[in-house]
């Protein structure tokens, strides 16, 4: 169940940062918003999450994971470049949670 818990506070940190973006600086109310309370959510349920899940594999996930989609959401919605330094960058982030999380991670 703390991998569900996990997985949700992926999901909302990502909805959170992608609302920075469209918050441009606080200017836009509804996405300034929720970038509070996405947050809000994304840290209760990580903390949730923590109770069976050793600290460093799930914050490891949680910020690899936010960090691998929100470069996806940033190339695709956002028209970043897709350049082959921040390809190879985020596979190796990908590699290290994997790493993290199977090198015994559990509490």
């Amino acid at each position: 169940m703390s991998y569900i818990y996990l997985i949700g506070a992926i999901i909302f940190e990502v909805f959170g940062t992608t609302c920075m973006k469209l918050s441009d600086g606080f200017s836009n109310i509804l996405p300034s918003v929720g970038i509070f309370l996405f947050y809000g959510i994304s840290f209760t349920s990580l903390t949730i999450a923590l109770k069976g899940i050793d600290v460093s594999i799930a914050y490891a996930i949680w910020a690899g994971m936010g960090t691998a989609m929100i470069t996806v959401i940033g190339i695709l919605w956002f028209k970043e470049p897709a350049t082959a330094v921040k390809m190879i960058s985020i596979v190796f982030v990908v590699i290290g949670v994997v790493g993290l999380n199977i090198s015994g991670g559990g509490h």
